[in-house]
């Protein structure tokens, strides 16, 4: 991104090819560095995924027929190559005569349960994009708010208790604040049903059920986008431009809503992109503490049962979310501030 005049059709398509191709640059090396990670390290460190996969009491013959159906026998490279084909055209697993084919895109079958691992994650994929999308929306509108009235008030009874919730907000833990919205509106006034219906059951019970856990991880992000706004909008209001559109009589919520807003924005998007990104793997303890059948519960009992596939898995999901999080922020930087052109 540069400064400058606004990007044309053809500027917009070019920085956006560009874009595609070092985000696919970033996910291949991410996949290498994953796998290495998952099933190369171990190796080197004397532990085996095939014995992982079969139990420590399992007969050398189990163990080494495992060791042949997953490739795990292969060279490195050959191993890579399998991996990184599975993703896209699917892969064929074979021992002596028992043959397996797993659809594309393949990221291999549990360690526990032989399960495939991408219907597991396209199961519990939109339990935890619908938490981090409510989440993300709610904390937006409060989060940047909160922060634009307490740089419009500074010093003010409003801004102090702001920044008092806000500075609550990051300080307090997540479960901690999930278990005491639970205790209260849950459990205690019986207000919210905190039980999760699937929406294909129910709308109402699907929406009543998200509630609290929008609520809880919104109440820390919120807190962060408080600050963060608050602190970019003090800058740009110093800024000769906000001066210079007073100056010439524009009225405040012009001022503010046109110009201001619009340079606060940037820093705003990019942690959105980033937070958004993070918390598609990365809502554990919402997921935990509200009962949730998402991608965190998913990988926190693969870690638990040191299930490496669908650990791998949930990585990758996550790289490619941060990934695609951040290209379409890019793009929106642009449209956002008029001065940022595509180059």
């Amino acid at each position: 991104m540069a400064r400058g005049t606004a990007a044309g059709p053809r500027a917009v398509l070019a920085y956006l090819i560009r874009r595609l191709f070092a985000a696919a640059v970033m996910l291949v090396v991410i996949i290498l560095v994953v796998f290495g990670i998952f099933f190369l390290v171990p190796r080197w460190a004397g532990v085996d995924p095939a014995t992982m996969f079969v139990g420590k009491q399992a007969d050398p013959a189990a163990i080494e027929a495992v060791r042949q159906k997953l490739g795990l026998a292969d060279p490195i490279f050959a191993q890579v190559w399998e991996f990184f084909k599975g993703l896209f055209v699917g892969r064929t697993y074979a021992a002596g005569g028992d043959v397996t084919n797993c659809a594309a895109p393949c990221f291999g079958y549990s360690f526990r349960n032989e399960q495939a691992i991408w219907p597991v994650l396209t199961d519990r994929f939109p339990v935890t994009l619908a938490l981090a999308l409510g989440a993300a929306f709610l904390w937006l509108i409060f989060g940047v708010a909160a922060g634009v009235l307490s740089a419009l008030k500074r010093g003010s009874l409003w801004d102090r208790g702001a920044m008092i919730v806000a500075l609550g907000g990051v300080s307090l833990p997540i479960y901690f604040t999930g278990l005491l919205s639970l205790a209260i509106f849950s459990y205690g006034l019986g207000w919210i049903d905190a039980q999760y219906v699937p929406i294909e059951e129910s709308f109402t019970g699907w929406f009543g059920g998200m509630i609290l856990p929008w609520v809880t991880l919104a109440f820390l992000y919120a807190a962060m986008y408080a600050r963060i706004t608050r602190a970019t909008m003090l800058e740009v209001l110093g800024e000769d431009y906000i001066r210079t559109a007073r100056a010439k009589g524009l009225t405040e919520p012009v001022v503010i809503g046109k110009h201001a807003m619009r340079s606060t924005m940037t820093p705003i998007l990019t942690m959105l992109g980033m937070d958004l990104g993070a918390l598609i793997g990365g809502a554990i303890l919402t997921e935990t503490t509200f009962s949730l059948p998402g991608l965190g519960q998913a990988v926190l009992k693969a870690i638990s049962d040191k299930d490496l596939p669908v650990i791998l898995g949930v990585t990758l999901i996550t790289s490619l979310a941060v990934i695609v999080a951040n290209l379409l922020v890019d793009l929106l930087y642009a449209v956002i501030d008029p001065r940022v052109r595509l180059s």
